[in-house]
């Protein structure tokens, strides 16, 4: 079962307000919220957008998404037919056109999430993916923020979308349940499918259908990133061509979906080009070598019916050390199917990104598959994937991010007079590198920030070649020619001097587990416990994770027995107070209480200096 939720801006009628806080009988919702199974000529036409014209194109009977756990899989006629079908119920519930609106949805790593999501394409509005590990408090905000119309949740997620919009929100909410939006369609209908032209007030207007992602909030609370589909469509085009996704592909999904790499990367991308989803989430170590393993049995050792091999992983760098570390533990069988699953002869292409990749990390990997390198690459909410290393592994230098991507145009400014470095000069008089912010322009990039014209002003550039604007990233790099890469061996794209990332402009983005956090946020709402006089957030290096986040605080004296049994606050405390506020990978794991915390003379924290006086 699917719950739809929606906001009105009017007030409802008198019969939807009375269902506020009524669940509907089983009976009643089934005989309310019947599908039809036959459409008319107008309820079989999709937007002519890319993403559509791709799917169309598609062999209807090829594998489109698999469930990796359950078996159950899903063609690309399978997939037309439903996202028709949700198109139309979402239509329907909705009560008003949907054009240009904000449709948040909370879904599991499954084809409902596939088929929700373009049902939201194909109804030309906003597709806004919520995270279900975020509290209740952010996705209000995220709501409000965007004013979004619509939220939509599976049923495992109906409870959590019921918090959300009872309370806390801005405008009054109508409260609805409704049929399980997916039915596994009979491909034939892929068949009869039409495009619709958009009209010539679509074309013009980027703000009518995309993708609404939010930053994890910097200065301020999280933006929220409105990724035009002329941009999606730009992303997936430049990734297609930089890393030769096929039909043949199978992509075992292991990430989360409320993020650019597992939205793009890992769906629209796939999708475009007709390869296989697996979804596997949340992610387990055993049962990722398993399902590795499975192709590659022996009759003796399976347990299961044989899957397809996986051609196409891509993970954050924490996603591979626990594999690694968990290697030794699995059977003798195990570790030996796994090793040839994972050898550069069956899984063709493994990607690690969204967070910096240790050397001893990628030579690992590389031992333990016989040979396969992982490829690095460079990217961020705003931009999609912006430089990436080659498919050539004379093109995957440890350390660097590649090249701009086809279609990407990249250049680097110094941080201090804002000079646009001239990309033959690689290091000063001293040798050193020459280091500037990344800066980024293309058909990639995003529009806006939603909502926020002084943001979205202060992050652009202007350039007198009468080109676009430039996109200022925030991260600094340096580039330096690399003998034997960059030849063209990749492509056409792949040549030059490469980017070396150096790191963020400000210390307050924090980089753990793939994730990127604000050190600001988690400020805030440390100095928003009573306990609680001064903190500074800061990030520790870590070997599994990148970083860890730690916080260093002053107490009220009144909170040095105002933890459990009578005992002083301290960091449990922390964590207990902090479980409602922040996700779980933004709360700190290590406090360390200071007496005062020390300050430059214009009262600002040296963070860099606290991280080696307090943590060593």
């Amino acid at each position: 079962m699917t719950a739809i939720l929606s906001r009105i801006t009017a007030r409802p009628p008198p019969h939807l307000h009375l269902h506020l806080h009524l669940r509907l009988q089983p009976r009643h919702l089934q005989l309310q919220t019947k599908l039809h199974s036959r459409y008319s000529s107008s309820s079989r036409k999709l937007p002519n957008i890319p993403i559509f014209q791709a799917i169309k194109d598609h062999d209807p009977s090829s594998l489109a998404v698999i469930h990796s756990i359950s078996g159950r899989t899903f063609t690309y006629g399978n997939l037309i037919g439903d996202v028709l079908r949700a198109r139309e119920d979402l239509r329907r519930k909705a009560g008003s056109s949907l054009t240009g609106e904000r449709v948040g949805f909370l879904a599991e790593n499954s084809y409902d999430y596939v088929v929700t999501m373009l049902s939201i394409f194909a109804s030309n509005a906003i597709a806004l993916p919520l995270s279900p590990a975020f509290p209740t408090s952010e996705l209000q905000y995220i709501m409000d923020n965007s004013s979004a119309k619509v939220l939509l949740a599976t049923e495992k997620y109906a409870e959590k979308a019921d918090q959300v919009l009872v309370s806390g929100l801005a405008r009054e909410p109508v409260f609805d349940i409704r049929s399980k939006l997916t039915t596994g369609a009979d491909p034939s209908e892929s068949a009869q499918l039409e495009l619709e032209p958009l009209s010539e007030e679509n074309k013009l207007d980027p703000t009518v259908s995309g993708m609404m992602l939010y930053t994890s909030g910097t200065t301020n609370r999280p933006k929220g990133v409105l990724i035009p589909s002329s941009a999606l469509a730009a992303q997936a085009h430049s990734l297609l061509q930089a890393w030769n996704y096929t039909p043949q592909d199978r992509l075992l999904h292991l990430l989360p979906l409320h993020h650019i790499h597992g939205v793009v990367n890992a769906i629209i991308t796939p999708v475009f080009a007709g390869s296989s989803i697996e979804f596997m989430y949340p992610f387990n170590t055993d049962a990722v070598w398993n399902r590795l393993a499975s192709p590659f049995l022996q009759p003796t050792d399976k347990t299961t019916t044989a899957k397809e091999k996986i051609t196409f992983l891509t993970a954050v760098p924490t996603v591979y050390n626990r594999l690694m570390t968990s290697y030794p533990t699995q059977p003798a069988p195990i570790q030996k199917a796994a090793k040839e699953a994972i050898s550069p002869s069956n899984l063709r292409l493994n990607i690690s990104g969204s967070a910096a990749l240790p050397t001893p990390t990628k030579s690992k990997w590389t031992e333990l598959s016989n040979g396969n390198v992982l490829l690095e690459r460079f990217g961020m909410t705003e931009v999609g994937m912006a430089l990436s290393c080659g498919l050539n592994k004379t093109d995957r230098i440890d350390g660097s991010v590649g090249w701009a991507l086809p279609g990407v145009e990249a250049r680097l400014v110094d941080t201090e007079t804002n000079q646009v470095i001239p990309a033959e000069v690689e290091v000063d008089s001293a040798g050193k590198p020459v280091e500037g912010e990344i800066q980024l322009r293309g058909e990639t990039i995003f529009h806006s920030y939603w909502g926020n014209e002084g943001a979205t002003r202060e992050s652009f550039v202007e350039d007198g070649d009468g080109g676009k604007s430039w996109f200022k990233t925030g991260d600094v790099a340096s580039r330096r020619v690399v003998p034997g890469a960059g030849e063209g061996a990749s492509g056409g794209w792949a040549r030059g001097p490469m980017y070396f990332i150096s790191g963020r402009k400000s210390v307050d983005i924090i980089k753990s587990g793939g994730e990127k956090i604000s050190a600001l946020e988690v400020e805030r709402e440390l100095l928003s416990l009573p306990q609680i006089a001064e903190a500074a957030v800061l990030g520790l290096p870590h070997e599994t994770w990148g970083q860890k986040i730690a916080a260093v605080v002053v107490l009220n004296p009144d909170a040095a027995s105002s933890g459990r049994n009578g005992k002083s606050w301290g960091p449990m405390d922390m964590r207990r107070a902090l479980k409602d506020r922040l996700a779980g990978y933004k709360i700190p794991q290590e406090m360390r209480v200071l007496e005062s915390i020390p300050r430059n003379a214009m009262g600002k924290v040296n963070k860099k200096a606290l991280v080696k006086e307090v943590f060593g």
